[in-house]
């Protein structure tokens, strides 16, 4: 709609421009940018495991994430809606994410968000309970930094209510015009926020690796396949975690593929 009123709008200003002018050449017009960025961004993707800070809570999943920023307020806001369904594992998992991140700005060479999700679990019942998140990130230039502290508010029972820290570092390779390998890898660290299925308290969380393959296939479009590794060693406290009942986590070698289109 808004290319067609554009359209409109460029005739009206040439037919205004060569009025009482007939014998002139036509004025020339610039063409209209077909992947202009409104803000919006639709993905979609299938993991063979559902890890969240680490610990599995699904096997087989699909997820759908929509999100729209708003550059326009005082700083660049994101509101988004994320949800995921486990296809094949016994818990009939599901899980529902609404969420908000605002961009503060650059400090001391960092670039600072602010954000809060709420977590809600339509097919379960289980608990839902809200979190608050800082992250900061930088480039280094040979490698991207990546911090983010995380707080729960669950209050306990079926919802964690602690923090949780992590820190990654991310190095991307241009393999061709369209095609980049992206390599990643970091640690996290729990403070009480696993007490609810039976963590350590305070300790080291799980480490992880990375490797993804985003595939431009337009201006708007990328395809992303991705490989990872998901680490505990004895006393971490993602060891042995029962994120299925029945299921004492152990390492996960794992991978998916997602889909997302700008708008």
């Amino acid at each position: 709609m808004k290319e067609f009123i554009l359209t409109v709008t460029i005739s009206v200003i040439t037919f205004s421009a060569n009025a009482g002018e007939w014998g002139k050449a036509p004025v020339g017009k610039a063409p209209i940018e077909e992947c202009i960025d409104l803000g919006g961004e639709i993905s979609t993707g299938y993991m063979t495991d559902y890890l969240f800070y680490g610990v599995q809570f699904a096997d087989h999943s699909v997820w759908t994430d929509v999100n729209y920023s708003f550059d326009h307020f005082v700083v660049p806001l994101t509101l988004g809606v994320w949800y995921l369904n486990g296809v094949d594992n016994p818990t009939n998992y599901d899980e529902l994410n609404l969420y908000a991140s605002a961009a503060l700005g650059a400090f001391a060479g960092f670039d600072v968000a602010f954000g809060y999700t709420q977590y809600v679990y339509p097919e379960t019942r289980a608990q839902g309970y809200g979190e608050i998140g800082l992250d900061l990130t930088r480039s280094f230039g040979f490698v991207d930094f990546a911090w983010e502290s995380n707080y729960a508010s669950g209050g306990g029972g079926l919802s964690p209510a602690g923090w949780y820290h992590q820190a990654g570092i991310e190095k991307s390779f241009g393999l061709t015009d369209s095609i980049s390998l992206v390599l990643g890898a970091g640690v996290g660290y729990s403070d009480g926020y696993f007490d609810f299925l039976g963590g350590s308290g305070t300790a080291w969380n799980h480490y992880y690796a990375k490797a993804s393959l985003p595939i431009q296939l337009n201006c708007r479009t990328t395809l992303t396949p991705y490989v990872g590794y998901n680490g505990a060693p004895d006393t971490w406290i993602a060891d042995g975690i029962g994120g299925q009942p029945g299921q004492a986590q152990s390492d996960i070698f794992h991978g998916g593929v997602s889909i997302s289109v700008t708008f």
